[in-house]
């Protein structure tokens, strides 16, 4: 099979070629292509590959290419993980947003439209070529806002594109370790969108253990999420929310964390990664050390000023291994080998969740086979979720709406309908500071 990584000069490519370097069985990946637009990020991401590739017999070839088109052509599948605007473009978004006293994360509030508005123009082109030139692939997303892009990417391939995330599959993973069961044995009652979702239930041999969990505080606080969200709100909640929401339930706390951070998360990436990219030049330096080291410290910083607005200390080892990479090696054996399993991903609505459209992508446990991805029967969200999920919702079908018109009302709207923009003339500042910094988002008018 021939799988093709978009954005393959990606910091977290290695994570996918690893793991496709442990799967053995037939119709496994033998072709590897790496398109990406930075030829000199290419040269080092297919360095680390060929480090991680040498001592692994019959190891999946890998090409690099910055044409598209030949990338696409003959493609069995296709990893979507581009970054229009790269790191900088992030950074941007983080500044212009805490500018105006609004959180800039890169997929939720201002920051989240503000990326949303300027690549969800690209991922339609790439969905229209893959259309074009590989009509048989499936596409598998990665790119953020990961909900909004698979949304988007949707109206021109179907049910042949599915959006994934670790996060929901990190949760769930805590919830089984802190309830002493076994992961992969327990199904994860999770609804929601993507960085907007909730666990409802964890079921272990038909029997629900949640309830024994948010019953008992020492238990509750000793995971990443209670100490994040605290014991009391998780109990009131009645659930466990994706560490994302953080940002909606403790906004101004966590505004304030990043106003008084050293460096904003993007801009502490840039610099990061652009020393990575730099060293990894030299022949002499170990590109696979180099990388393994870089990623050792992203994961351990991740969402840290959340963590320390919270008082929630340090990451623990077993959350630092990241995970989406076995998601999506998952999803692509379960389609390519017929296997029937089930995985938490982005996919649209058709009847699973009554308060929005058919078309609107959620995220949302999944029962994939040969035939694709088809979410679960799920029961309704409390009446707070979702009024949650809808406004967002709504947001997100404003800036489709933008991308698709360049109308700059559309793009005001998604700016200021989201429930962390509190106010038009904010919005209206935000997109002016956006346009003046973004290239990209040259077409709205």
């Amino acid at each position: 099979m021939r799988l093709t990584i978009l954005g393959g000069g990606g910091f977290r490519v290695p994570l996918v070629y690893g793991a496709l370097l442990g799967d053995r069985g037939e119709r496994r990946v033998t072709e590897v292509v790496l398109h990406d637009l930075d030829a000199a990020r290419l040269a080092a991401v297919t360095r680390v590959l060929a480090e991680q590739a040498a001592a692994v017999p019959d190891a999946p070839r890998v090409t690099a290419t910055t044409d598209l088109d030949e990338a696409l052509t003959g493609a069995d599948f296709v990893f979507s993980a581009i970054r229009v605007g790269g790191l900088q473009g992030r950074a941007e978004d983080e500044r212009v947003a805490l500018a105006q006293g609004v959180l800039g994360q890169e997929t939720v509030g201002a920051g989240g439209v503000a990326y949303g508005l300027r690549t969800v123009p690209v991922a339609v082109d790439i969905a229209r070529r893959v259309a074009r030139l590989a009509p048989d692939a499936w596409v598998i997303n990665f790119t953020n806002p990961a909900g909004l892009v698979t949304e988007a990417m949707s109206r021109h391939l179907g049910d042949r594109v599915i959006g994934i995330c670790d996060s929901p599959v990190g949760l769930g993973r805590r919830i089984a370790r802190v309830l002493g069961a076994d992961p992969g044995e327990a199904f994860v009652d999770y609804v929601g969108l993507n960085h907007l979702g909730w666990v409802r239930g964890l079921r272990v041999a038909g029997r629900d253990e949640l309830p024994r969990l948010l019953a008992d505080p020492a238990l509750l606080g000793s995971f990443e999420e209670g100490r994040l969200f605290g014991p009391d709100w998780l109990r009131s909640l009645g659930a466990i929310p994706n560490e994302y929401l953080h940002y909606y339930y403790f906004n101004r706390e966590t505004v304030r964390a990043y106003q008084e951070a050293e460096r904003t998360r993007g801009a502490f990436l840039r610099d990061q990664q652009s020393g990575f990219y730099a060293e990894a030049r030299d022949p002499a330096v170990s590109a696979l050390a180099l990388w393994e080291r870089t990623r050792a410290e992203r994961e351990a910083t991740y969402m840290s000023e959340n963590r320390e607005a919270a008082g929630a200390g340090e990451r623990e080892a077993e959350d630092l291994a990241g995970g989406y990479e076995k998601v999506a090696l998952a999803l692509m054996r379960a389609i390519a080998h017929g296997e029937r399993t089930t995985l938490i991903l982005n996919v649209r609505n058709g009847t699973a969740l009554a308060a929005l459209d058919a078309d609107a992508v959620i995220e949302v446990p999944c029962l994939v086979d040969a035939a694709g991805a088809r979410p679960v029967a799920v029961d309704p969200l409390p009446g707070h979720a979702t009024a949650l999920v809808c406004a967002v919702k709504a947001v997100e079908r404003e800036v489709l709406a933008a991308a698709d018109s360049g109308s700059r009302a559309h793009a005001v709207a998604a700016f200021a309908l989201h429930p962390l923009v509190d106010s038009v003339t904010v919005a209206r500042r935000l997109l002016d500071g956006y346009t003046a910094v973004h290239p990209g988002l040259a077409y709205l008018r």
